[in-house]
């Protein structure tokens, strides 16, 4: 039963500000202003599942929007110059995050330190990269990333992608079901015979390589980039976890739900814009709406667990 709240709220919230939006702004029930409303949901679903990643195993990671934005750099400058020597660029990186969550569970450090102090690192080469906004997006990136299918849109399409790839993955594989396993009960894994680093590891390298897809994403969406391009993604991935009904603690995540979440958080954005609300308060409104809806899942779990 809870499982069920679990992904139904998030259908919900998403439904309910996707009817309020169609009802102040009837010309967007269209495939063009579909397109407009999710035009950047890609890259804040793919960040979302890569925060999704180290929340499963029980971490908080505060350095991903400093890496997105590193990504967006690397991509915009040598992906776009020299292929090659950024494809080496991107990889070590994803190696980075992988050694970075081996160090925090051999050491056992507190993942929110480290990655705290790595988002100084990341920010800082991306600055040394690219000490002001510029770069070029790719041909093919940029190709890639404004096509446009016959159905839906583009960024709904890549959507629902992004949700089955990472439901296989995460919650129909070995290796998913093995990670899950880590953020619920560690120990049980370890007395199976499982190295625990090294799942630790595979959790940050999988995070590492949804964070690099989704500052190219991004670079292919903007067609530059900047050293700050997206550091509002360390909370936009935490919350879109949260909304789409993952826990911080227990393993348990739905990647269903994080990128529906994601989906509700893009168009949260495009809906308070439409009511005129001032981008000061804009953040705000974005913390109620995501208020309400845990709200709701706190009552509707504590339904659950009184019948």
């Amino acid at each position: 039963m809870l499982a069920r709240y679990r992904i139904i709220l998030p259908v919900i919230s998403l439904a309910v500000l996707l009817a309020l939006t169609f009802y102040m702004q009837p010309r967007a029930m269209s495939y063009f202003g579909l397109n407009l409303l999710f035009n950047l949901a890609v890259p804040i679903a793919l960040a979302t599942i890569a925060q999704m990643m180290v929340i499963m195993v029980n971490d908080i990671d505060l350095s991903l929007g400093a890496f997105v934005s590193l990504v967006a750099c690397v991509t915009a400058t040598f992906l776009n110059d020299a292929p090659m020597v950024g494809v080496l660029i991107l990889l070590a990186l994803i190696a980075a995050y992988a050694l970075m969550g081996a160090v925090i569970h051999v050491l056992d450090l507190p993942a929110i330190v480290v990655t705290l102090g790595m988002s100084f690192v990341w920010g800082g080469l991306a600055l040394f990269l690219l000490p002001t906004p510029g770069g070029a997006s790719p041909g093919w990136l940029r190709t890639l990333m404004t096509v446009k299918p016959p159905l839906m849109p583009m960024a709904v399409v890549a959507a629902i992608l992004i949700a089955a790839v990472t439901h296989a993955l995460v919650i129909r594989s070995r290796l998913g079901t093995l990670l899950r396993g880590v953020g619920g009960n560690a120990r049980s894994i370890a007395r199976a015979g499982w190295n625990l680093t090294v799942l630790k590891a595979s959790a940050y390298a999988l995070s590492g390589l949804f964070g690099v897809l989704a500052g190219m994403a991004l670079v292919g969406l903007t067609t530059s980039a900047d050293a700050n391009i997206a550091l509002r993604y360390t909370l936009l991935s935490i919350a879109g976890v949260i909304l789409g009904g993952g826990e911080f603690i227990g393993g348990k995540v739905s990647p269903v739900g994080a990128v529906i979440g994601a989906l509700t958080l893009t168009l949260a954005a495009s809906f308070l814009s439409f009511l005129r609300l001032s981008p000061d308060w804009q953040i705000g409104a974005q913390g109620a709406i995501l208020i309400l809806v845990l709200t709701a899942r706190l009552l509707f779990s504590r339904r659950g667990v009184a019948a």
